[in-house]
């Protein structure tokens, strides 16, 4: 008889699995134990939570209901005061009334016997201003007579003086042949020639220079002053030309004509002095017709 041979060896790793399986279905079980603790304890929470949320909300609904019966009797206070109010009011408003109205009637009485009085106060006023102003008036009226008088006796001075001041004034031929107008020696004289209002006067007091003054609308430059021979030598600029004037003496009418101007524009010469010369421009009023 053969002699028995040992079972062979289980195959690969099937002898772990079995440890395994068994392993991990106590893990399942575990867990569902677990699971259904956990599911019961939440249970009891909810069951808790629940019954104490009913709890505040009777709570709530009973606070409420309080304080909805405090707020109804607050209002029935409070329109009860606001009736007993409006009753006061209401007396004491006929009772102002009154009194006002005896204080109107009273102000009433008071201003009118105001009014009488300021009317008659003013109509006293009124009459004494009136005797006042009655004096016054006499007393300006004599005031003014004199003044006109007086100023009327110097006006009238004033013209005789000014009309001997033109009568001694004398018509000069100009430089360029055309009888001139009045021409003035001094500013007395100059003085009466601008209040006749014929003609334009510009004074002047001109120096010796490199370059023109400007006098009006033209441009005048002094050349030369011979103050031993009272003679001068000048160029003006006028409408744009230039003319040179030699050796002019006082008082003597230099003429020009400019496009504007029916007459001819006249430059009188007082006095001369050491490089320097003195007098007056003279233009017509007319302008030439275009």
């Amino acid at each position: 008889m053969a002699p028995l041979q040992p079972p062979p060896p289980p195959e690969g790793g099937s002898g772990l699995k079995i440890p395994i399986l068994f392993g991990a279905v106590l893990a399942l079980i575990a867990a569902n134990v677990y699971l259904f603790m956990k599911l019961e304890e939440n249970k009891a929470d909810l069951s808790k939570s629940r019954e104490q949320l009913l709890n505040e909300i009777s709570n709530l609904r009973e606070s409420a209901n309080i304080s909805n019966q405090t707020s109804r009797r607050h209002v029935e206070t409070l329109q009860a005061d606001l009736e007993a109010a409006q009753r006061r009011a209401a007396a004491a408003v006929g009772a102002a009334r009154e009194e006002a109205n005896r204080q109107v009637a009273d102000t009433e009485r008071k201003l009118k016997a105001e009014q009488e009085r300021i009317t008659a106060q003013v109509k006293q006023e009124i009459g004494k201003v009136e005797q006042t102003s009655m004096a016054a008036n006499q007393k300006l009226s004599e005031t003014v007579t004199t003044e006109v008088s007086a100023v009327k006796k110097e006006i009238s001075e004033n013209k005789s003086e000014l009309d001997k001041t033109i009568d001694s004034l004398k018509k000069v031929t100009g430089d360029l042949g055309v009888t001139s107008g009045l021409v003035a020696t001094n500013s007395k004289e100059l003085l009466a020639l601008k209040q006749l209002g014929e003609r334009s006067y510009f004074e002047f007091n001109l120096v010796k220079s490199k370059q023109p003054t400007k006098l009006s609308d033209i441009m005048i430059q002094l050349k030369n002053a011979d103050l031993k021979r009272n003679r001068y030598t000048i160029e003006i600029v006028a409408d744009d030309k230039k003319v040179e004037k030699k050796d002019k003496g006082i008082n003597e009418p230099v003429q020009f004509y400019m496009s504007k101007y029916r007459q001819p524009c006249e430059l009188v010469v007082n006095s001369v002095a050491k490089d320097r010369i003195v007098g007056y421009l003279s233009q017509p009023k007319v302008l030439a017709s275009r």
